[in-house]
């Protein structure tokens, strides 16, 4: 697939449903050619190329565990020799709450995972480029407010992944990279609401008494603009969840 300097180069992790798919439909619409990433759900993933096929755009899908590192090396490799470069990075990907998952696997995909995919990709990122991190409320803020307990393994795993690349910002720097992290409340319709709703749904109910939650639509729009905005590097954009803010973490 040719692609003219003016489009970006947009890999979305864990896009072949939810959050993940509706950036890489919306990053789509703005003219990126998006790299729809999954691990397993190979079907999915076509379905979301085709879908931003169909609308005009360009999308190609790529099968990658992000906790392997040689699955990602190649990944990589294969996005460098399709496209030769890539401009934005959206560490949408997460997990944990998986039934089979062993104790160590939230943080190995949560941090460990996240750190390793930025460290393949930088060799083929330029000045300009951009890594978005998309994390929620209750692992930005862990510490200073109530975590649900069946989410608290993902909460600060996720927050030990999002400090991680915090402290690569200099190096990013270095390499014109900015980074963006985007934190929202529950996102009404993803999969973790209703893994919670299933195991603690009292934690899911007083979410809503603070007002509706945000919907996937919402977060993937905020998702977008942190790739695109002109911002300090590590800004982070807040959807949702307006008692969390009094708390004040940056």
């Amino acid at each position: 697939m040719d692609v003219e300097r003016s489009s970006r180069v947009s890999l979305v992790t864990g896009a072949s449903r939810g959050i993940g798919a509706e950036v890489a439909r919306r990053l789509a619409a703005q003219g990126d050619v998006v790299v729809v990433n999954y691990r397993e759900k190979r079907v999915r993933a076509e379905h979301v190329v085709a879908d931003i096929e169909r609308a005009g755009g360009r999308a190609v899908s790529a099968g990658a565990d992000l906790a392997d590192g040689s699955s990602v090396a190649a990944m990589i490799d294969d996005i460098k020799r399709r496209f030769g470069r890539l401009d934005v990075v959206v560490l949408n990907a997460s997990g944990g709450l998986e039934r089979d998952a062993d104790p160590d696997y939230a943080m190995r995909l949560n941090r460990d995972a996240q750190i390793e995919l930025v460290e393949s990709a930088l060799p083929i990122m330029g000045p300009g480029s951009r890594i978005v991190f998309v994390t929620s409320h209750q692992a930005h803020f862990v510490g200073e407010k109530p975590v649900p307990g069946e989410y608290e393994p993902i909460a600060r795993s996720k927050r030990a992944g999002e400090d991680a690349l915090r402290e690569m910002i200099p190096q990013l720097r270095a390499c014109g990279v900015d980074l963006t992290v985007v934190s929202g409340d529950m996102i009404d319709g993803t999969i973790i609401v209703r893994l919670l709703d299933r195991r603690n749904p009292d934690a899911v109910s007083a979410r809503r008494q603070h007002g509706a939650l945000p919907t996937i639509e919402d977060f993937a729009a905020t998702v977008v603009e942190a790739s695109t905005a002109t911002l300090e590097s590590g800004h982070t954009f807040y959807v949702g969840g307006s008692d969390y803010l009094l708390s004040g973490r940056s």
